[in-house]
């Protein structure tokens, strides 16, 4: 007997009336018409049975945090760099705990099962490594949590940042962060490039650097980002954060970038939610849109996924774990409408976000731990425009989190008695 049975189902790659058998935890097959009993059955009834979402880049230490010591009244970067600095000290180690675990309640229930979060060294007492290191053992059964040992404060620009991030490191903290753009000359953000892209080599580490998070097209930490990742071997390691700064390049310069970022197989980690409210805070009109060249990206073959940056912090003050509205976002600030583009932002907030965490075993296959979400949506491109509910999420096999299906009662003469919004297709044009 199957432990789980998901009836009626279609996938993200566009096949329908698919069964999903689910025993000891793993996906057993994947196909049409599975007779078989099972302890619990789902019937999909057409809907859209996806692998779960994925936040490649986010904050967990600030999380939940709005409005504590007050609010970023201008809404720039370094304004909320600023505020953030006068919370450190105010940080408790519960606190950060708490409010982090908040967030992964709210995560599960929207279907993310993997988040990368950097969290803050530059504080002397990593406390907030700490805090972290315990809620990552906490959600373990249910959230696969990776750190990023980051040096908000710059490593050359905080006198104690490289110290603290070894530290962070020895503690048992994933992954190797950066923040060149925010050290004091752009020789100092090379020089941290190539440093945190060294210990990251001698530790067999993955790097992640918030880069060239800037409207400055002269922020160009990317390229020696790319240059370190080949000389060291890192390739297919490497991610660059935001890249904001190639919004504001000129053409010349970015054809001669995007082949560089492709050779050193480097992940690209855009935020939309934030590089659309942070950049461009310095513009009258026309205002930049700040967000990187994701669809140039694509075309080069670089690996693009979406991360959601903050919630209700000092950066932003909105936000609730919905990656759905990420790729939403995206989809306009980009432009990128036709059908094609924006399933591969949907791609970009599963697979494509998968491989840049290096997530093993990850999708709805046969063998695979069994993942995976129910959403009140047929294809990836109606979970995006509905901001789909999560009927189910599924961890190892078990249901985790259940929403009952968004159905409005009508009272109105002569329409149906029920809308829901999953079933409203366009109408086919006559003729």
């Amino acid at each position: 007997m199957l432990d789980l049975l998901i009836k009626n189902a279609n996938l993200p790659d566009g096949s329908s009336r698919v069964d999903i058998a689910i025993s000891d935890g793993r996906f057993t097959a994947v196909e049409p018409g599975i007779d078989a009993e099972a302890k619990t059955i789902i019937d999909a009834t057409g809907h859209l049975v996806a692998p779960p979402f994925i936040d490649p880049h986010f904050h967990m230490d600030a999380t939940l945090s709005l409005g504590t010591p007050r609010l970023n009244r201008s809404g720039t970067l370094l304004e909320g760099i600023a505020l953030w600095g006068e919370l450190k000290p105010l940080l408790t180690h519960d606190a950060v705990r708490e409010r982090a675990l908040r967030y992964c309640d709210l995560a599960v229930a929207q279907g993310l099962l993997a988040i990368r979060s950097h969290v803050d060294i530059c504080d002397d007492r990593l406390l907030a490594v700490e805090a972290l290191l315990d809620v990552r053992e906490t959600v373990k059964p249910y959230i696969d949590l990776q750190l990023v040992a980051f040096p908000q404060d710059g490593l050359f620009r905080s006198s104690t940042a490289e110290d603290n991030l070894l530290r962070a490191l020895d503690m048992g903290v994933d992954i190797v962060g950066g923040i060149p753009h925010f050290e004091r000359t752009m020789q100092d953000g090379a020089r941290s490039v190539t440093r945190l892209c060294e210990i990251a080599a001698e530790r067999g580490l993955r790097v992640d650097m918030h880069c060239d998070e800037s409207d400055d097209p002269m922020s160009r930490h990317i390229e020696t980002l790319a240059a370190e990742t080949v000389r060291l071997g890192l390739q297919g390691r490497v991610a660059g954060s935001h890249l904001t700064s190639m919004h504001s390049m000129d053409n010349y310069y970015v054809s001669k970038l995007l082949p560089l970022i492709a050779e050193a197989q480097i992940h690209a980690i855009p935020n939309p939610l934030i590089n659309m409210t942070i950049q461009g805070r310095h513009d009258t009109y026309p205002k930049r849109r700040g967000l990187t060249r994701i669809p140039e990206m694509l075309d080069a073959g670089i690996n693009v996924a979406l991360g959601q940056d903050c919630c209700m912090d000092p950066w932003y003050s909105l936000g609730n774990a919905d990656m759905l509205s990420v790729a939403h976002m995206a989809i306009h600030a980009t432009q990128m409408t036709a059908p094609a583009q924006m399933t591969r932002l949907f791609d970009a907030i599963t697979v494509q976000s998968a491989s840049a965490m290096g997530l093993d075993g990850y999708g709805i296959h046969k063998g695979n731990p069994a993942n995976c979400i129910v959403l009140q949506a047929r294809d990836p491109i109606e979970a995006i425009r509905l901001g789909a509910t999560r009927r189910s999420v599924i961890r190892g096999g078990r249901i985790i989190s259940e929403t009952a299906p968004k159905i409005a009662r009508l009272s109105l003469p002569g329409r149906p008695e029920t809308v829901d919004s999953a079933l409203y297709a366009p109408m086919e044009a006559a003729g």
